[in-house]
């Protein structure tokens, strides 16, 4: 490029940079809007329907009827709600040939028939609307870059007037994603209602399983203690039994990771192409893997906490100098068993290799991570270090029991130790998962996730097929 191009090139850029933007609204998003702007070189003035609003306002800003607002600039951001719209009908005249970029959002979904941006195209017919920036808080616009949502979606039926606001996001250190026409408006508005839509699976199956096994270890032990013996060893309920509900809610919400990862191949196996879609609820479960497997560190860092107070707990100190008593009195010596050793050692052993990787599959989750990570490297941490994960947790808990399940001392009121029942699920997983690593199944996955397809199988279902490519190998 050349010293004439780049001159140009800046000027082009100055007198972007000197545009005078209209705000319509002196509210907390419009203030923070008209900010950020001012900070970044434009001139910012606000339509009102009073002067008295002006002390609020930045710095270096103006104020004036939105009729003579309108006539200042030729994008104007509409920063008022849909209820006040009323009073843009009087300026359709002042408004023909602008832009006007509604930022408006609604409190629930289906509140309209109709999308706040397409209600304000048929309320100013001659202004050219763009929804932006509704999915951006005044905090963001406030904070700068130093907050994390930087993304500005826009859509709207005017490929000129979208690039006018992208050219205004992009001043503002913001990233323009453009979403199409404007009747994706209503789909950017429901965007600011949704309330962290993949956690709500992993969240409930959290609470589920975690109350069930709660009640299960609780009338396992403290009920079992108190109608049998009639002791009363609630105490436990705080430290004892949070921390057996806490590591099996872990390694069974793990496993769920990876479960439907097996299911998925095997559903490719049966129906020999990888063209026909997954059924819906097993397509849901596969889109919030990651949010199990965070909520399921969550839980296994839980119980490394609890596992470590374990030693300065008074009902742990007592027992200790109670036995040790005991064996001065009977003149008794406690022997060392070297197999308890082996057990004990590698049951620790196990936990903390598998809590390791399980917190760097944590870490590589993270999109600053993973993002500087090819595919073949997030495959590898992912796939291949997710079940060594659960194979080393796994391990741990069947050290934990060793032997434990041959005592029928251990069933009681014939219920199984609640370790049993949180292998039942990582089990069926890794038995799965080695069926498909066997060089004869594995051969046979590979070349239909390839694009082999078995004669037959073929668009079975018509209209019904695509690719589906949430596939963990």
């Amino acid at each position: 490029m050349n010293s004439n191009s780049v001159a140009m090139t800046d000027l082009s850029e100055m007198k972007h940079k000197l545009e005078t933007v209209c705000i319509f609204g002196t509210g907390d998003f419009g203030r923070s809007l008209g900010l950020r702007l001012l900070q970044s070189g434009y001139g910012v003035v606000y339509g009102s329907r009073g002067l008295k609003n002006s002390l609020l306002l930045p710095k270096g800003s103006k104020i004036m009827s939105h009729a003579e607002a309108a006539c200042e600039a030729h994008v104007i951001f509409v920063a008022v709600q849909r209820e006040h719209y009323g009073f843009l009908s009087s300026l359709a005249s002042d408004l023909g040939g602008k832009v006007l970029v509604d930022v408006s959002n609604n409190l629930k979904r289906g509140l309209y028939p109709e999308s706040n941006a397409e209600y304000l195209s048929k309320l100013v017919p001659g202004a050219t609307v763009v929804k932006a920036f509704n999915t951006i808080s005044a905090w963001a616009l406030q904070s700068g870059g130093l907050d994390a949502n930087r993304q500005v979606l826009i859509c709207g039926d005017s490929a000129d007037a979208k690039q006018q606001v992208t050219n205004i996001a992009q001043s503002l250190s913001f990233t323009a994603l453009d979403r199409g026409s404007l009747r994706a408006a209503a789909e950017l508005e429901d965007l600011p209602l949704q309330l962290f839509p993949l956690w709500r699976l992993p969240l409930n199956i959290a609470i589920c399983l975690t109350a069930f096994i709660f009640f299960y270890v609780l009338t396992r032990i403290v009920i079992y203690e108190r109608v049998t013996n009639g002791k009363d060893i609630a105490f436990r309920i705080m430290i004892s039994l949070a921390n057996k509900a806490f590591p099996i809610v872990s390694l069974v919400m793990l496993s769920l990771c990876y479960l439907p990862g097996a299911l998925a191949g095997f559903l490719q196996l049966y129906n020999g192409t990888k063209y026909r879609r997954f059924p819906d609820w097993l397509d849901r479960w596969m889109l919030c893997r990651k949010q199990l497997g965070l909520v399921a560190l969550a839980f296994g860092f839980l119980h490394v906490l609890y596992t470590l107070v374990i030693p300065i707990r008074y009902y742990v100190r007592y027992r200790i100098n109670v036995y040790t008593i005991s064996l001065v009195k009977d003149n008794k010596t406690y022997e060392f068993d070297n197999t308890a050793a082996w057990r004990f050692d590698s049951y620790y052993s196990m936990g903390i290799l598998g809590f390791g990787l399980f917190v760097l599959l944590g870490i590589t989750s993270l999109p600053s991570v993973s993002n500087s990570l090819n595919w073949r490297e997030f495959r590898f941490v992912q796939s291949k270090l997710g079940y060594l994960t659960l194979l080393l947790c796994t391990a741990h808990t069947f050290l934990y029991g060793w032997n434990r399940f041959l005592n029928p001392e251990s069933y009681r009121w014939w219920m199984p130790p609640a370790y049993m029942l949180s292998l039942v699920v990582p089990c069926v997983v890794l038995i799965l998962k080695l069926i498909l690593i066997t060089p004869c199944v594995d051969r046979k996955v590979t070349r239909i996730r390839q694009g082999w397809e078995r004669q037959g199988k073929t668009s079975a279902n018509g209209g019904d097929t695509k690719i589906n490519q949430r596939l963990m190998a």
